[in-house]
Parts: C-alpha cells; structure tokens; sequence
C-alpha cells in the first residue's frame, strides 16, 4: 500500500506545477501597475535613455533641465529606456553605481516620482537580476526595473517591453561581452511567450493612447539603425493593435520617425549621457521627421484629446514638437 504522506505530497507537486504557487504562476500575463493621473485627467512625464554614468558626459546636466522641466509640466513620473549602468549594468545589488548614478544624479524635487525602467543591452552584461531585485527599491524608492510590465493610467497604458533577448547578435556574435541570461531560460519560449503577453495585453487595453516601450528601435536612423528582429516580430502586433507611439533608447540620440504604413510614431529618446557619434545611417530615412545626434531627453503631456511630445537639448531648449489629436468618441 502507497505512502499516505508520499501520496499527498505528490499530489501537492502537481497542483504546484498546474496552478503556481500561491497563484504566483497561475497566469503568464504582465504584471499591471496602476499609475494616477491629474486630477483633470491629464497626464505628464519624461523620457529618456542610456544615461547611467555617474554624472559624466553631461549626464548632470541633463538631469538639471529634466528637473526644471519636471517643475514646469508637473510630470506624474519618468520613463527609462534602458541602459541604464554602463559600461557593463550593476555588478551586483550593493553596487555603488546605482546611488552614483541614478540617486545622486535626479536629485531635483520634480525627479523624486516613480521611475519606470526596461533593461537595454549594456544593462545585461552586468547583473541583470540586481536591477530587477526589490532591494534597489528600497535603497531609492522611485526604482521600478522589470523585464516586461503594464503601467496602467486609465486616460494611456505603456506597455514595457523586454527587448535586447530578440536580438540575434548578442546570442551569435557576442564579442568579448558576456550576457546574464538568467531568467530568460528557452530564448525561443521567452520571446514567444512575451509576444503572446504583449499582444494580449494590447488587445485588451481599452485605453485611450497605447504605448510601447523598448530598449531597442524599431525605426532609426542613428548609428544601430533599425532592429529587424523587432520589424517583423513585434511591429506587427503593434499595428495590429493600434499602438500611438513606439518609444526606445539604444541609440544615443533624440528622434521622431513616422511609420509610412499606420499611425505609429518612433520616437527615440537614448541622449542621456554619452552622445555625438557622428554617423547617420544613409538607408531607409522615408519618415523621418526629426533627429539630433547630441544629449537630451524628451517630454510627453496627454489629455483625452491631445499628445504633445516635446525633445530637449542638454540646455532645455525645444529643438522637436510633435502633436497628435483623437476624437472623443461619446458612450450614448
């Protein structure tokens, strides 16, 4: 006669295995955070990309006009395009860079608001997981780094996406980087998983603009060019879906890129550190409508009407406006 106690405990295995434990596993949907809007229902907040470098390349500076612009549009929090601890992430979550570079830098009151993080490439050369960890957040509490996620703020839903596993390169050719993998399991079952996520949770998002951000471009003109791992995998779902804009760092530049066949909008926000390359990619330029090869970062303002995307150069001057209108469509 079996075991009572062996029986049971493989019957818990298996309810483990099905349903996850405490539900954790239950679903494979991207977790959703809910973000508050103004109180007329509008919304406000900044951009930008590839800028952890303790202070230097006029990563300071740049941070000193976010904060002024901060004040001015009273933004709801920041967005984080990747890239975010160079050369090579954060070795680990006591590594000083994190304060040195990101608590020390976005000191001014308007910055002290959530902050919203995707991995980049440079990020997954260090300790990928260290980013992720819930210690960070307790280090500085406007930290939220995750692979993939939902902000939900009712009037918009950013949609964050797990970008730098899509590209081929850093799998076949990797160079001299080493690449923390870990978390990523099956590439092949981790992109088409988080496919199925993203494209379910757009699907189902009833929100008034729809944003998708990523770490890499979709369309640039800059010195990486386009990701076409990401043009025929995830473009797709976003047209299908009606995305309103596609926002990336990788690049470290400012631009705006008009799709020529849907409505989306590219528009890359990675100045917020190192820049001035000095190279422009000669192919594909159909679209564009804006570029800058120098530091700087970029504002969004939306009301149920109405998205004002603004870019800024390292002294805050407006070098770029983009306005986007919608109809307000009545429930009677």
């Amino acid at each position: 006669m079996a075991d009572p106690c062996k029986r049971y405990m493989s019957m818990y295995l298996i309810f483990l295995v099905i349903f996850g434990i405490g539900g954790m596993f239950a679903s494979s949907e991207l977790q959703k955070f809910n973000q508050p809007t103004k109180d007329d229902g509008s919304m406000s907040f900044l951009v930008i990309g590839d800028w952890g470098r303790r202070g230097d390349y006029n990563q300071s500076q740049v941070a000193f006009q976010m904060g002024k612009m901060g004040e001015k549009l009273d933004i709801d929090f920041v967005v984080s395009t990747g890239d975010n601890f160079y050369d090579n992430g954060l070795t680990s979550e006591h590594d000083p860079a994190f304060e040195e570079s990101f608590t020390k830098i976005y000191t001014q009151n308007s910055l002290q608001k959530q902050w919203y993080s995707v991995l980049g490439n440079h990020d997954y050369r260090g300790d990928a997981e260290a980013q992720l960890s819930p210690l960070l957040r307790k280090i500085d509490t406007r930290w939220l780094c995750l692979r993939s996620f939902v902000v939900n703020a009712e009037l918009a839903e950013i949609f964050f996406v797990d970008t730098t596993p899509f590209v081929d390169m850093y799998f076949s050719d990797p160079e001299d980087h080493t690449y923390d993998w870990r978390g990523i399991g099956s590439r092949k079952a981790y992109i088409s998983s988080l496919l199925e996520d993203a494209e379910s949770a757009l699907r189902e998002s009833s929100a008034t603009w729809k944003i998708v951000v990523g770490h890499h471009a979709i369309r640039s003109v800059g010195h990486h060019g386009d990701t076409e791992e990401l043009i025929e995998q995830l473009l797709p779902i976003l047209n299908e879906n009606k995305v309103d804009f596609y926002m990336n760092g990788h690049d470290h530049c400012l631009e705006h890129i008009s799709d020529t066949t849907s409505p989306i909008q590219f528009l890359t926000s990675g100045a917020g550190s190192k820049a001035w390359r000095g190279d422009i990619k000669g192919l594909n330029k159909e679209g564009v409508s804006f570029f800058y090869d120098g530091q700087g970062f970029m504002s969004v303002q939306l009301t149920p009407t109405e998205a004002e995307i603004a870019f800024y150069d390292v002294l805050g001057r407006v070098l770029h406006r983009l306005n986007k209108s919608k109809l307000l469509h009545s429930s009677i």
